[in-house]
């Protein structure tokens, strides 16, 4: 494992020396960073996971074992990624064009998708690109988002559906009347919907 400037990068990964890895950061087995892919500080890349072309990411991201993370994707800070999540960049794919000819990386534009600020992706979940997932969303494990996520939404199902709201602290909210503001059990904080949005209240 080599530690220069708090940067943990064990023998067995594959990092690009083209990528820049951000101090406090680790990047586990087998896991592949690749060129020009840029990694904030305190980021964790697990075991197995895959770090496209250069991919950005914020600050205190964690990438668990195997998940794909496919260029040109955006992370914000704070992101989480879930074991075997699959971050899509091909809205069309192929293996070969039209007449039979294999592609190629210029026969195609790649699409990334966008997750914002302290936002979830579950567990074997799939982001088809180019989708945006609000900041501090939800994405159940197992789904498949095909459409923008708003922030604070808790999304789950095939393809993904809102079921409800979640805080800051990633728990379900909940209102004590139909019109009432939206309340975090964890942390007291309150929310107000409007027009199928959510938008936290400060005092």
């Amino acid at each position: 494992m080599t530690n220069t400037s708090a940067v943990r990068i064990v023998e067995s990964a594959d990092v690009s020396p083209d990528a820049r890895i951000g101090d406090g950061s680790s990047v586990w087995h087998l896991a592949q960073v690749r060129e020009r892919a840029v990694l904030g500080r305190n980021c964790i890349i697990g075991r197995g996971a895959y770090v496209g072309t250069g991919v950005v990411m914020g600050d205190n991201c964690k990438v668990q074992n195997y998940a794909l993370v496919y260029e040109p994707a955006r992370l914000a800070d704070g992101v989480f990624i879930g074991p075997a999540v699959v971050l899509t960049n091909d809205t069309y794919p192929r293996a070969i064009n039209a007449d039979g000819s294999l592609k190629s990386a210029h026969d195609w534009e790649p699409v990334g998708v966008t997750i914002e600020t302290g936002a979830s992706i579950g567990a074997r979940a799939t982001c088809v690109a180019p989708v945006t997932i609000g900041a501090w969303a939800t994405v159940a494990a197992g789904a498949v988002v095909v459409k923008d996520v708003p922030p604070f939404a808790l999304v789950a199902g095939v393809p993904a559906k809102r079921l409800g709201w979640v805080g800051r602290a990633g728990v379900p909210l909940s209102r004590e009347s139909a019109d009432g503001p939206w309340i975090c059990p964890v942390t007291g904080a309150r929310y107000t919907e409007s027009d199928g949005l959510l938008k936290e209240e400060h005092a």
